[in-house]
């Protein structure tokens, strides 16, 4: 979905009663009862309304999708195991089955139709609340999403692959706003890579054991984008157009934090070079260097100096990257950062741009914020030069709040 950063959305709170895998939505059952209507049958949901489910049966993306189509506002998914680190939950349940970790809420690729924002519930608290709604007690959940603002500069980043399909169109149309955010935004871009020796892709004699998916004999891997290992676009391709956009950050981005540049390369390489016969293609490259003025001397250099790709030896830069990853724990691709906190919505310009203004600490927010942030198109407007040609976001209506479900960061 795509929440509203830096706002909030309050509203009462139903419980389906339902893991609402079923596209055919049942309005009028759950919790609270309702009256009945005319009908004699219990009324459906009112809207606007926040509606609470159960987790499993199928995907997070499916369920919200059916929410959203029953006309809720937001969907809270009510987990359905323990944490193992919290024993009053576990020693609650019974449970012999706990999970290790916090599971992570992500669009699995297909959800760009999906607009209402969602939160996972650990298991104890939305026990509690389903207790509240089935006992027929009215509760009313604040949903806020606030990001760090310290300062009057927002960093922002973003962790992708050159192969990843989800993150060509910010990526096309991302420049633009990068620019008309100046010096008050630091972009900086990552590329995931794979550790080729914790994934045993070298060998104990130093063998590359995974071929072509790996550059540096096993060192640095890539998944194969056509899941072809004899036709293609090989692992070991992105590997080094990967080492490429890294080598032109460092000489065209870094310094600013704009990397104008770098942008139009990304465009260019995406018109250009991104199908199986040309993604690897010297030819292509070179013409996209030309036409986004990046001088492939400088970045051919920049590529051999940290390492290069062939011989039996560490990159220098790759290292670092595979370090940035573990540091920031980035476990979904593609995801963008803004003040070190992950964005869980689709990766769009306008959620992004959204999420980077309410990263300002507050009257520090630049021009361009102001003029563009409440408007509908905001890649239009920005191009306009802050001009709005299109309908403000509506401001979402609270209510008194017996219920509080906030979503801060450190």
């Amino acid at each position: 979905g795509v929440p509203p950063y830096g706002g909030s959305i309050a509203q009462n709170v139903y419980y389906a009663d339902s893991d609402l895998c079923d596209p055919t939505v049942d309005t009028r059952k759950g919790y609270p009862i309702r009256a009945k209507d005319d009908t004699g049958k219990m009324a459906s949901w009112p809207t606007p309304y926040i509606l609470m489910l159960d987790r499993g049966g199928c995907s997070f993306v499916q369920k919200v999708r059916n929410a959203q189509k029953s006309g809720a506002a937001g969907v809270l998914i009510a987990d359905n195991t323990c944490l193992c680190s919290d024993a009053d939950c576990v020693s609650a349940n019974g449970e012999d089955v706990c999970q290790t970790a916090e599971p992570i809420m992500a669009d699995d690729g297909s959800g760009s139709d999906i607009s209402i924002p969602s939160f996972l519930m650990f298991k104890k608290d939305a026990d509690s609340v389903k207790a509240e709604l089935r006992a027929n007690h009215p509760v009313q959940i604040e949903m806020t999403w606030a990001l760090p603002s310290p300062d009057d500069r927002v960093e922002y980043d973003l962790w992708t692959v050159p192969s990843d399909l989800v993150s060509r169109d910010f990526q096309k149309n991302f420049k633009e706003v990068a620019v008309a955010l100046g010096d008050r935004a630091y972009f900086t871009p990552h590329q995931y890579i794979y550790d080729g020796v914790k994934s045993h892709c070298q060998g104990a004699d130093g063998e590359n054991m995974c071929f072509n998916l790996c550059t540096n004999n096993g060192r640095y891997c890539a998944t194969d984008p056509d899941n072809d290992l004899d036709h293609g676009i090989s692992g070991a391709d992105v590997v080094k157009e990967s080492l490429r956009r890294i080598c032109i950050w460092k000489h065209y981005g870094e310094s600013d934090g704009i990397g104008k540049e770098w942008w139009d390369y990304i465009a260019e390489f995406l018109h250009r070079c991104d199908t199986p016969d040309y993604f690897a293609n010297d030819d292509c490259i070179k013409d996209a260097f030309k036409h986004s003025k990046i001088d492939a001397g400088t970045i051919d250099r920049c590529m051999n100096d940290s390492g290069g790709l062939t011989a039996d030896a560490p990159n220098a830069f790759l290292d670092l990257e595979m370090a940035a990853q573990t540091r920031r724990g980035v476990v979904v691709l593609p995801t963008a950062f803004v003040n070190t906190v992950a964005l869980r919505s689709a990766l769009t310009v306008s959620t992004v741009f959204s999420a980077i203004c309410a990263g300002f600490l507050d009257g520090t927010e630049p021009q361009i914020c102001a003029q563009c942030a409440k408007c509908s198109d905001e890649l239009s407007c920005i191009k306009n030069k802050g001009k709005c040609n299109s309908a403000i976001k509506g401001d979402s209506s609270g209510k008194v709040i017996t219920s509080d479900l906030s979503t801060t960061f450190p």
